[in-house]
């Protein structure tokens, strides 16, 4: 009993995002409920440390790593620069800035995206007197679907991908269709919301507004060649954690970049969450209530080896808890020779994370940076739009699910 009520109050203080009356957030949340299922009892120390998925974690690290690699170059600021000239289209713009935000957040981590595109795209759309609005949504929508394309494009997928020792391509060519469709439907209802709202006043920026990390060709070019070189490597029989912990370590010996500025940028707190739940999952799965919920459900006629069952419980989940705790959650209950239950489960949660602000990391940070900048996105107009994107998004899921 004492595992149970430990994991749901470390859950609901995540659901919740704090502990009322501290200024503790998710992470420190489950960092406590770690805590407390070992200082009492209900895991060992050894039992704890051997919870933690170690694979996931060093691909995590590493690809953060690759992140930093790219943004010290200056590889974000000048992809965002090469699209600011379609501005004086803005239908055009928000096509071109939703695909160069959902390809890129595919291939690393989509938080990493969002940081770095939104001061940008923030500052050259006030300068250009557009409603800001539109565009930072659709980067923060475009994100979240487009890294549910591959195992690499959030922590969530990465999790999955690594614990159900699924192929790399295979999981591309599965979750990759319905990313491509929920992106053109994203956009289409984006144009929808906002027809005729494009236009927005024009206001003049504070030179120190506009700081941007320098474009470095050669550490960029390195940074680039690096992942291809990863992402050929996942196609082969190596373990994804050996490729990817390697090409960091090669990009760590840099002449120019000092390794504090690197490690400076990896996300810390994102991989403390991952070890926390690691341990809360663990211990609560020791005592059995979860196979016995499981089972409930089962008869109430909710079986979570049903696609589509499992689509609607993870959104869900994924609204009450974020959609990495309700990933790792949900991943004891899959079946290890069944594919499709991975696949549906990586997708579905990573497009919940759509719905509503608090669903995705990379909506706060957007809304965050972009308050920088004097541009106040509401929980009201992020909904406007995510709820309708998050809709379909599942709607064209359950399809994809009902055709292959």
């Amino acid at each position: 009993m004492l595992a149970i009520t430990i994991f749901g109050l470390a859950y609901f203080g995540i659901a919740l995002g704090k502990i009322p009356g501290l200024v503790v957030d998710r992470v420190g949340v489950a960092l406590l409920g770690a805590i407390a299922m070992v200082v009492f009892g209900v895991v060992t120390i050894e039992g704890a440390i051997g919870s933690i998925n170690l694979p996931t974690i060093l691909l995590l690290y590493a690809l953060m790593i690759l992140s930093a690699q790219l943004r010290l170059g200056g590889f974000y600021t000048w992809m965002a620069l090469e699209i600011l000239p379609y501005y004086t289209h803005p239908r055009l713009f928000l096509w071109m800035t939703m695909l160069v935000s959902a390809f890129l957040s595919a291939l690393l981590a989509n938080d990493i995206v969002c940081f770095a595109f939104t001061p940008i795209l923030a500052l050259s759309l006030v300068e250009a007197g557009l409603n800001p609005l539109p565009f930072l949504i659709g980067l923060a929508v475009s994100s979240n679907i487009g890294s549910a394309a591959t195992i690499i494009g959030n922590p969530q997928n990465m999790l999955i991908g690594q614990t159900g020792h699924l192929d790399f391509a295979n999981f591309f060519f599965w979750c990759g269709p319905p990313s491509l469709l929920s992106l053109l439907a994203g956009y289409l209802i984006i144009l929808w919301i906002y027809r005729g709202k494009f236009s927005g006043p024009m206001k003049e920026v504070d030179e120190r507004e506009r700081a941007r990390q320098p474009f470095n060709k050669w550490q960029t070019s390195k940074g680039i060649f690096a992942i291809l070189i990863l992402i050929a490597l996942f196609f082969t029989s190596i373990p994804r954690e050996f490729s990817a912990i390697g090409i960091a370590g090669v990009l760590l010996c840099s002449r120019k970049m000092k390794t504090r500025d690197i490690m400076g940028l990896v996300d810390w707190h994102l991989i403390t969450l991952f070890c926390a739940l690691f341990i809360i999952i663990h211990g609560v799965s020791q005592s059995g209530y979860l196979d016995m919920a499981v089972i409930r459900l089962s008869n109430m006629g909710m079986d979570l080896h049903n696609l589509p069952i499992l689509t609607g419980i993870s959104a869900i989940a994924s609204n009450l808890f974020s959609n990495v705790p309700a990933a790792m959650l949900l991943i004891n209950f899959l079946d290890p020779l069944e594919h499709a239950q991975w696949y549906t489960l990586a997708v579905s949660s990573t497009f919940a994370g759509n719905l509503f602000l608090l669903g995705s990391i990379a909506n706060l940070i957007v809304v965050e940076q972009a308050a920088g900048f004097h541009i106040k996105i509401s929980f009201v107009q992020h909904a406007t739009v995510g709820i309708p994107v998050t809709f379909v998004s599942l709607l064209i899921l359950l399809g994809w699910i009902l055709i292959v």
